[in-house]
């Protein structure tokens, strides 16, 4: 049978960011119709507001415009993370930072990483590449007549997380005609096969379709009520299990940083994340190593209110995944499908890159769905323990002894076996781009380079001949050319940013 009715179900970015996918994907096809099916009852949750580079590819192939994109979502730009208070204050002093910026590393290709190394103590990886310096000059990361999607350093972006939906609804709607329904879904009936038949909806009806995807939240309603798709659970290597929200309005001529800011503290880790009129801020935590009361007095802390008077909306975290991403007749996406904590704003990224391996997948046909599903949860099994490696990585090396959650993180929590072997590797050598053998890889040597030798990670020094030495001087010199250039070319972020909004008004008068 060939399946020709999809039904998303639930909205916020995770259903309209598959709507965009799936539609992309399958509009030449005049015989298939997507439904995404929302439920007013449901609020969305919205709490991650950064994306990575990623996100541009996918904006670009659904036909957005990044003008809307910005006027109409808030949106900011991002140039990559600021880790504050990662390393131990005591020895390293309070507020001290460094980047995981978006910018290559090594400049032309060109891997600095030995001779860093040999001079680890006068420099800092970060500086390996133009980013940081545009970072601390609030500096955009695009000129005035840079083209949409392009710019002169790597940048993603911060958005207003229900904008971003909307804006995402209005393209799958009015480009790829997908259905918008408004209902509440109680359950589903079963097939012979143990799949999706029907929705069961609050009204006593019952819809069905050929295929379902499930991003319900939390919740997931297809996935977890129906078809009982087990939980990995990773709260023993991810110590961290709530997050407080709260919004902070900024004024018009305050600057914006051009980067996501985590600020550790003695039981997890802060966010803030500018967009044009607020901050966005939460505050993570393990309610092992934190009482509800001090987290709720850490978090007025920082943001300097009073904590009397502070009542932060609290979220409760499951870390994990579904252990089959596709089911059956249906995949789950966004949080039906996982979650783990937006330190390097990861949900959105693996909702992102789901929804496209799903898509790009599609089943034409029922008989098509044994031959491709179980490829697809291989894919999405390794990118979510590849991910969670990868958060890990930022608790476990870092020299923090002040409070059980650091010392638990360092000697307790158990490694997977790929992250304990690449440490044990990386002890001797810096990461390779042949230590990851995976093209399902979603962080590479550079990425790990960045959070490693930021945290100052003790590789063993690399012999280095005198030519070597030389050329690398030569290629940081090159780098901090570019990097004074750049400062001396590009605009402010929020004088960019105003520019832009203010054409966009009156054009739109």
């Amino acid at each position: 049978m060939k399946i020709k009715r999809i039904a998303i179900v639930g909205g916020g970015s995770a259903g309209w960011l598959a709507a965009n996918h799936l539609g992309a994907a399958l509009h030449a096809d005049p015989e298939i119709e997507i439904t995404l099916i929302e439920s007013e009852d449901v609020p969305i949750i919205g709490v991650g507001e950064g994306t990575v580079p990623l996100i541009r590819e996918s904006l670009q192939q659904f036909g957005i415009s990044e003008a809307d994109l910005i006027v109409d979502c808030d949106t900011t730009f991002k140039h990559g993370i600021k880790f504050v208070d990662w390393l131990n204050p005591r020895k390293h002093g309070q507020g001290n930072f460094y980047y995981h910026p978006f910018s290559p590393a090594f400049p032309d290709g060109y891997d600095i990483t030995a001779f860093m190394l040999a001079n680890r103590e006068r420099l800092r990886f970060f500086d390996v590449g133009p980013g940081m310096p545009a970072c601390e000059a609030m500096r955009c990361p695009k000129k005035i007549s840079s083209p949409p999607y392009q710019g002169e350093i790597g940048y993603a972006y911060h958005v207003n997380a229900h904008k971003f939906a909307q804006l995402l609804a209005k393209n799958a709607r009015e480009h790829f005609g997908v259905r918008h329904m408004l209902a509440t879904i109680t359950g589903a009936t079963r097939q012979e096969d143990g799949g999706v038949q029907g929705l069961v909806l609050k009204s006593g009806d019952t819809i069905a379709f050929d295929f379902y995807v499930d991003c319900s939240g939390f919740a997931a309603v297809l996935a977890g009520g129906v078809l009982e798709v087990p939980f990995v659970d990773k709260s023993h290597q991810l110590l961290t299990d709530t997050a407080m929200v709260q919004q902070v309005p900024t004024a018009e001529q305050d600057p914006i940083a051009p980067y996501t800011k985590a600020t550790a503290h003695a039981a997890g880790w802060i966010w803030d994340i500018p967009v044009t009129n607020r901050r966005g801020t939460g505050f993570v935590y393990s309610s092992a190593h934190m009482s509800e009361d001090a987290a709720v007095d850490s978090f007025a802390s920082y943001l300097g209110i009073n904590a009397s008077a502070f009542a932060p909306r609290k979220i409760p975290m499951k870390i994990g995944y579904r252990k089959d991403f596709w089911a059956k007749n249906c995949v789950s996406l966004g949080l039906a499908q996982g979650f783990v904590e937006p330190l390097e704003a990861t949900s959105i990224f693996l909702t992102d890159i789901s929804a496209k391996l799903f898509a790009t997948n599609f089943p034409r046909f029922t008989s098509d769905i044994d031959v491709v599903k179980d490829h697809c949860n291989e894919v999405v099994a390794y990118w979510w323990e590849r991910t969670i490696d990868f958060i890990q990585l930022h608790y476990h090396i870092s020299d923090r002894d002040d409070s059980a959650f650091w010392l638990d993180n360092a000697n307790a929590a158990p490694l997977s076996a790929i992250l304990k072997d690449r440490l044990a590797r990386w002890k001797l050598a810096s990461p390779k781009r042949t230590d990851f053998f995976s093209n399902f890889d979603l962080f590479d040597a550079t990425s790990y380079s960045h959070i490693l030798y930021g945290m100052k990670y003790n590789t063993r020094q690399a012999l280095l001949t005198a030519e070597q030495a030389d050329e690398s001087r030569a290629q940081l010199g090159m780098v901090r050319q570019r990097a004074e250039q750049l400062l001396a070319e590009l605009p402010g972020h929020r004088e960019w940013l105003d520019k832009l909004n203010d054409a966009m008004r009156n054009m739109r008068r």
